[in-house]
């Protein structure tokens, strides 16, 4: 059909397909005037753009600002999903029977399975021609699918021996997978943000994610009792909180496969040879400072760290609600800690931020020994997600800084293997002593075990630190 027949009257009355055109036409009108303000996808994402923007103190080209837009959603995707399930993978365990030590094997599994991945991951990682598509099917893709796992078990497993060994296993494939792509992530991150703006970038970064953590914890929580009470079942609340991390996660992995890969540093790309580890340690006493504190303070964190959320719910009765709101605090308290401690890492330094953090969280499990109701660990919180914020950050940053660029998948395996080494050690030998003597006396050696952590730190790390920078100022 002609324009002329569409807009030509049929026996004296316009035609219906007329009507239909102009209101048509009228209507998109209306939204065309609209869609640049509320419809676009770029004007969506430009007030991102901007803040990205705003926390750097030079000119990014067109393709870093796009960049780094897809790894701050990927980051916020990424805490959503995490928060749905993490808290409450030992309280799915536990709604099975597990006891302690069964809560303590399913920590120390995956954290060894972590542990075990990571110089497979740095090799493949330096012989790759990219670093994206690793991280995008093993930590973004099979990883998560292992959510859909546990989402899956109540489907096809009625004996609960059999649950909590098959929550064991699936938990050591996610943290395998994740920890695989651990390296290659590390690294790729270390040439997409421009190292005069990591503080403030990955400051606004975790804020956000601090600000899904917020929200997710607490819906997570209520969610499971809700839908258990609604199924009349233990274990379908645990299913749909399984089924939307996984869903979320697939978000975080399209917005990171959206993500421009830079290319690799001139330093990065040399050959590797044998013993170029042995000579990073020797060369870089700081780093290898960072490697022996972290596997003391992992140790000391993993004694009592799984048992925390099973105090609260076999000793003072906590439910799945109050767990989330629990989490919720310090997801709170986390985000001001992410504004306070951005600033003063690009101020003073992720050496000082990591060492006032790092003396503050040995006090954390000790106020577990006077806790009576589940209420008065949110006070608690309060502190804790404000002081770990700024740990983390500083931490995250001291690994870019202490690691070299020539070796960094490699650096970054063997600080990763110290952390899941010690992360192996701790929950076995807490749940041994939770079991044999209380919970009380695993919160309270592991507040003596941090601090003993955070004097190696100061020792072999700082102390290190600041010596070589004297002695580069008095030869200048």
């Amino acid at each position: 059909m002609s324009k002329q027949e569409i807009t030509q009257p049929h026996n004296g009355k316009p035609r219906n397909g007329k009507r239909r055109y102009g209101m048509q036409r009228r209507f998109n009108l209306a939204v065309d005037h609209l869609r640049p303000q509320r419809w676009n996808w770029s004007a969506l994402m430009r007030p991102l753009d901007q803040q990205v923007v705003r926390h750097t103190d030079d000119v990014l080209q067109p393709t870093q600002v796009f960049s780094l837009r897809y790894f701050w959603l990927d980051g916020f995707f990424s805490a959503v999903s995490d928060n749905f399930y993490l808290s409450f993978i030992p309280l799915f365990a536990l709604a099975y029977g597990a006891s302690n030590g069964e809560v303590g094997w399913l920590t120390a599994v995956g954290n060894l399975l972590g542990a075990i991945a990571l110089f497979p991951g740095a090799r493949l990682a330096e012989r790759a021609t990219r670093r994206q598509p690793l991280v995008l099917w093993s930590g973004g893709g099979v990883a998560r699918l292992a959510l859909l796992g546990f989402a899956c078990i109540p489907l096809v497993v009625t004996q609960p021996k059999t649950a909590v060994f098959l929550i064991i296993l699936l938990n050591g494939l996610r943290a395998f997978m994740a920890n695989f792509a651990n390296p290659a992530w590390t690294a790729i991150v270390a040439d997409l943000v421009p190292d005069f703006a990591r503080g403030r970038y990955l400051g606004s970064r975790n804020m956000a994610m601090g600000l899904a953590a917020l929200a997710v914890t607490t819906l997570a929580g209520r969610l499971i009792n809700l839908v258990n009470d609604w199924r009349g079942s233990e274990m379908a609340g645990y299913q749909v909180i399984f089924a939307l991390s996984f869903l979320f996660g697939m978000v975080s992995t399209f917005s990171f496969s959206r993500i421009i890969e830079p290319s690799t540093s001139t330093a990065a790309s040399h050959q590797h040879q044998r013993g170029d580890l042995r000579r990073i340690l020797r060369t870089y006493p700081g780093f290898a400072g960072l490697i022996i504190s972290a596997f003391v303070w992992n140790i000391a964190l993993q004694i009592a760290a799984p048992f925390f959320n099973v105090y609260l719910v076999n000793k003072l009765g906590a439910t799945a609600t109050t767990i989330g709101i629990l989490a919720s605090v310090s997801s709170l308290s986390a985000l001001a800690g992410q504004q306070v401690f951005g600033r003063l890492l690009d101020e003073k330094g992720a050496l000082w931020v990591q060492q006032v953090c790092g003396f503050i969280i040995p006090i954390l499990p000790l106020t577990w020994l006077i806790v009576t109701a589940p209420w008065q660990v949110g006070v608690f919180n309060l502190l804790g997600g404000f002081v770990w914020a700024g740990y983390n950050l500083s931490n995250f940053n001291l690994l870019l800084q202490l690691t070299p660029d020539e070796q960094r998948p490699r650096a970054v395996a063997l600080f990763q293997t110290a952390v899941f080494g010690g992360a192996v050690l701790g929950p076995l030998l807490g749940g041994y002593l939770a079991d044999v003597i209380s919970f009380k006396f695993i919160f309270g050696l592991s507040g003596v075990g941090r601090l003993l952590g955070m004097i190696l730190f100061t020792w072999l790390t700082a102390h290190t630190l600041r010596h070589n920078k004297q002695k580069l100022s008095e030869q200048a």
